[in-house]
């Protein structure tokens, strides 16, 4: 396989041009034919156009590249070696939702031959792409698994936003369904990854690595965000009491704050699900997802509290929420924990809140969640909140914020970014 993609002889086929897919995609065009499939007929004809749906890359990206998009899926019977990367979201239980992926598997199973490859990126729980994907790919294919065509797992490590750990700097995990394909696939994705390759044991292993990686760092956050509720209320600074903790050597440089988004948000809830089929119920994981799935409320209240403690009606009040985006930097907005913070303060019968965010699309805000966007700050406003850390908003000094205040206004930083430069606002944060 490797030779044959490596001589163009066969071609390689990515399911899913999203923000992990795309950039797989292109990295694999500059050294092979590649093609690239999306269900989304729009976001196919942008990227003929060298533009990224997801505004992440650049349209220099997309130069030297030998790639043809597409969405039909008689395009794709042709490739050989076939990288399924969709997403695979949560259900509103809080339950995997595998439909996209079992989509995504059952489009390569009608064009599946003998002798062809089908690798993995999206995180799934152990046991997902033998238990759930295989079967359905032998069934729709008619051939059989190992002995017909080979299936491997290489969980994607891709960090939106992040221009330092980009894909080919970031060691890449590989797996196969048995030696030969486990060293077929390594070898295919050295040609594109720097960093190196780790060659996982076995599929599980590789399924197994990805998810512990986001629900370490889950229960991490959510520790961060335990003690700077207990901090809030002993009446000390969280990130002072980090800060003193961190010049120790061996400390554990985490941070508290929302948790959202596709990866760390949600990765954590597949591991639950695949403890409690197999009769153990996690503890330490499910308490530090609720404690993080908690926060965006916990914020608004203490948002509420201090208007009240500054004589402020909240009914009354205006607010200001900069940032909506999972993140800083990106355009993403799933699964965005700042919309908690919104939703509560409505409940609370604040009406006029203004959101404003420097690269979220107000459109796809709208549509997902039912509110638009601000153009910029419109009024004096009773609370600000600094919701997301863009570089654009940390270049902002507190004369700026004077400027878009009430008497008395209650300055909330999340990140604690603007720590001992706020004097003449009422300072809180996580």
């Amino acid at each position: 396989m490797y030779n044959e993609l490596l001589n163009k002889k066969e071609k390689l086929a990515v399911i899913g041009l999203g923000y992990v897919g795309l950039p797989i995609a292109l990295e694999f065009a500059r050294r092979l034919p590649v093609i690239g499939f999306d269900i989304k007929p729009d976001r196919v004809e942008l990227m003929k156009k060298s533009i990224d749906p997801s505004r992440e890359l650049g349209s220099d990206a997309f130069k030297g590249c030998d790639i043809q998009y597409t969405y039909k899926l008689e395009d794709i019977r042709e490739a050989k070696f076939y990288i399924v990367a969709v997403p695979t979201p949560i259900d509103e239980h809080n339950l995997p939702d595998l439909k996209p992926l079992l989509a995504a598997t059952e489009t390569v199973g009608k064009v599946l031959k003998k002798g062809d490859y089908v690798v993995y990126e999206s995180t799934v729980y152990p046991g997902c792409t033998e238990d759930d994907c295989v079967p359905l790919l032998e069934k729709l294919s008619g051939l059989k698994y190992i002995k017909d065509f080979k299936v491997g797992f290489s969980p994607e490590r891709i960090n939106p936003g992040d221009k330092e750990h980009t894909l080919t700097s970031i060691k890449k995990i590989t797996s196969g369904c048995d030696p030969e394909s486990s060293e077929e696939i390594a070898k295919i994705y050295e040609l594109i990854i720097k960093a190196g390759i780790h060659r996982a044991s076995s599929i599980k292993v590789a399924e197994a690595a990805k998810i512990i990686e986001n629900t370490q760092r889950d229960i991490n956050i959510a520790f961060m965000n335990e003690l700077s509720i207990i901090f809030s209320r002993i009446g000390i600074n969280t990130y002072d009491v980090l800060e003193a903790a961190g010049t120790k050597w061996n400390f554990l440089k985490f941070f508290p704050g929302l948790v959202g988004g596709h990866c760390i948000g949600v990765d954590p809830y597949y591991l639950v699900y695949k403890a409690k089929e197999l009769g153990y119920h996690p503890q330490i994981i499910s308490a530090g997802r609720f404690i993080n799935d908690s926060m965006g409320g916990y914020v608004a209240k203490q948002t509420v509290k201090k208007m009240i403690a500054a004589d402020k009606n909240p009914k009354d009040s205006r607010v200001l929420i900069m940032g909506v985006t999972f993140k800083e930097n990106v355009s993403d907005i799933r699964n965005s924990k700042v919309v908690d913070i919104y939703k509560e303060l409505k409940s609370f019968g604040i009406n006029n809140i203004d959101v404003v965010d420097a690269f979220a699309d107000s459109h796809e805000v709208k549509e997902e969640y039912g509110f638009e966007l601000a153009s910029k700050p419109l009024n004096k406003y009773d609370a600000i909140i600094v919701a997301v850390s863009h570089q654009q908003y940390l270049n902002l000094d507190e004369t700026w914020f004077l400027n878009c205040a009430n008497k008395d206004c209650v300055f909330i930083d999340i990140k604690g970014v603007f720590r001992n430069k706020i004097s003449k606002l009422t300072y809180w944060s996580l």
